[in-house]
């Protein structure tokens, strides 16, 4: 499993960006309301930073900045006790410091983090606590798409009458296929606001044939 202890099986920071930005579109899909969504993913956060974000609405987050020089993981589950944010960010990226130690990363706290730059691949700081939250919130991070297809069938189809994902429907958005409404409905067939989804691809960045 990928945590702090082994952060051998996370994607280079192009490969994670491009899987984050399946798993915005994915999330796009299967809950139309933004307000309800489990994955985001903004290309704008700043000039030369996009961000992905994780909520699951109550407390626990994992922002993920992408900047030229590489990407930064802040992940923070309110069940655990944060551990000496200058321990585990020892060695942080100038590039990185004042996204891990501004707003909002300071006012949702820091359960975990780890950075990933070329010349060093991915990096944390000093690991005082392996109960740290890493292994709950980075699985999704494997690039399986059954993975997603698992987690989502019992987040977003709970007590609902939808058909359950495939993963080889997961799989076409985590190869970046352009989605139609066929393939989009295949995901979720519920769907109805066609206006409300093409915006929200196009502000993710994903690409799309849905007219």
């Amino acid at each position: 499993m990928i945590s702090t202890l082994d952060l051998s099986q996370l994607p280079n920071a192009a490969a994670l960006q491009r899987l984050c930005v399946s798993l915005a579109a994915l999330d796009a899909i299967n809950s139309p309301d933004p307000e309800f969504r489990y994955y985001t993913y903004n290309p704008q956060w700043d000039e030369n930073e996009a961000v992905f974000e994780m909520s699951d609405g109550e407390g626990d987050q994992m922002l993920v900045l992408f900047r030229p020089e590489g990407c930064v993981i802040n992940g923070f589950l309110h069940e655990y006790d944060q551990p000496n944010k200058d321990q585990i960010t020892r060695g942080l990226p100038d590039a990185f410091e004042e996204f891990i130690f501004g707003e909002p990363v300071n006012s949702i706290g820091t359960t975990f983090c780890a950075w990933y730059t070329p010349a060093h691949g991915w990096q944390t700081g000093v690991v005082e606590n392996e109960e740290d939250g890493s292994e709950e919130l980075l699985y999704i991070f494997d690039n399986d798409p059954a993975t997603y297809a698992d987690w989502a069938n019992e987040y977003y189809l709970d007590e609902t009458e939808r058909e359950p994902l495939e993963t080889e429907a997961v799989a076409a958005l985590y190869h970046h296929e352009p989605l139609t409404k066929t393939a989009a409905l295949t995901l979720n067939n519920e769907l109805q606001d066609w206006l409300q989804l093409e915006s929200d691809l196009t502000e993710i960045g994903y690409p799309h044939t849905l007219r």
